[in-house]
């Protein structure tokens, strides 16, 4: 029976039916696919890339099953971070928002069981503030974000900055008053007597000596331009240390080129754990695929994650997803170019010039980057590889 046409209702029913989500039981996360139903997955599992995958994973089924957790906890937490904020949710809200889209990680690939082992994982690792309640699990997502916590942290710089002029200033007034009374002479206490009108014709006067209120009044208006003498000296001394910062900065960035330099030197100078790339040869060395794919060699086409890559074996043509600890470097004749794959210069193209068999390292002319046509010596087998 032929192929259904492509403008048939049959064949744009399953079109519209692969689209959409499938059954969870009929997906297959190590090879990535979902079969449409039982037979199909049947199918699957007899087939012979699904064996290929299947010995891998029997190899050291424990990194599989952390990349495959790494995978769907940062996913996760990407999507409450950038979908709820820091908002309280229900957990399963977030979760069928998650599996909406079709190419996520399921949760039977991973270390936990249920959304509630995972939910309950969440809040001991501290990444979130979870709570059960009759309806269920609520998250709440915690931003540890460094430009965010330097922004709290400075908002409480600048508020104890505020409260210790309020505090100097209450300070300084105490201080003037306590110095007010300490010079002022004791005065002789009033000694109250009763009123008593010698004449029933006689007024009563009263003397108001001004001449009391003046002092006071006088060290009053000191006491205040004191205070705004000091609040203008304490603004002008925050005007110089930001005209200062400013000019610090002005002399940093007359530098700028000689700091990058620096920074892009100490990164590279740091060896990393990954070194696959794609477009770059490589040798097949593990011996769980047979013979057939041993000591081959194939170009990398595509690298998932930092340890996996998808590789197409340049005899047969065949794809295969191989970790990195089963494929080792290619070194081509001198003349040809290069990919740097770790060390100082890694992700530099270069051309091979010589070999050194006793330190088992080689002499390449870098051919991209600032340092083009720099000759460098002393890079390891491992460090560099040919370019497809």
């Amino acid at each position: 029976m032929g192929k259904a046409d492509f403008l048939s209702p049959k064949a744009i029913g399953n079109r519209i039916k692969a689209k959409g989500l499938q059954k969870l039981r009929w997906y297959c996360q190590m090879c990535q696919k979902q079969c449409r139903d039982e037979n199909g997955f049947k199918c699957h599992c007899m087939s012979e890339s699904h064996q290929r995958q299947l010995l891998l994973a029997s190899e050291n089924p424990y990194q599989f099953l952390n990349y495959f957790s790494e995978e769907f906890k940062s996913d996760f937490l990407e999507l409450l971070r950038r979908r709820f904020g820091t908002k309280r949710v229900h957990n399963n809200i977030v979760y069928n928002e998650y599996i909406s889209h079709r190419e996520h990680v399921h949760m039977n690939s991973t270390q936990w069981e249920t959304l509630t082992d995972f939910t309950k994982w969440l809040g001991r690792e501290g990444y979130c503030k979870v709570d059960e309640t009759p309806k269920g699990w609520y998250v709440q997502y915690i931003d540890r974000d460094p430009e965010t916590i330097r922004r709290q942290e400075e908002l409480e710089r600048k508020k104890k900055q505020d409260m210790d002029d309020e505090e100097r200033s209450a300070k300084f007034i105490e201080e003037q008053v306590r110095r007010g009374r300490e010079g002022k002479e004791p005065e002789e206490e009033p000694v109250f007597t009763e009123l008593k009108r010698m004449n029933e014709e006689e007024k009563v006067a009263f003397n108001l000596d001004i001449a009391l209120a003046g002092p006071s009044k006088t060290r009053y208006n000191q006491s205040r331009s004191l205070i705004n003498a000091l609040k203008a000296a304490a603004s002008a001394k925050r005007k110089e240390s930001s005209h200062s910062g400013d000019s610090k900065d002005k002399k940093k960035k007359s530098a700028l080129d000689e700091i990058i330099e620096m920074e892009e030197q100490k990164k590279k100078s740091v060896r990393s754990d990954n070194w696959i790339q794609a477009n770059i040869v490589v040798k097949v060395i593990t011996k769980k695929l047979g013979e057939k794919y041993y000591k081959k060699k194939a170009v990398i086409r595509e690298v998932q994650g930092k340890y996996t890559a998808v590789v197409k074996m340049i005899d047969s043509g065949d794809k295969l997803k191989l970790d990195q600890s089963h494929l080792e470097t290619v070194i081509p004749a001198p003349g040809k170019r290069v990919l740097i794959v770790n060390g100082q210069y890694k992700d530099t193209e270069a051309i091979l010039e010589g070999i050194n068999e006793h330190k088992f390292s080689a002499t390449l002319t870098l051919d991209s980057g600032r340092m083009k046509g720099k000759t460098v010596e002393g890079i390891a087998y491992e460090d560099f590889s040919k370019l497809a």
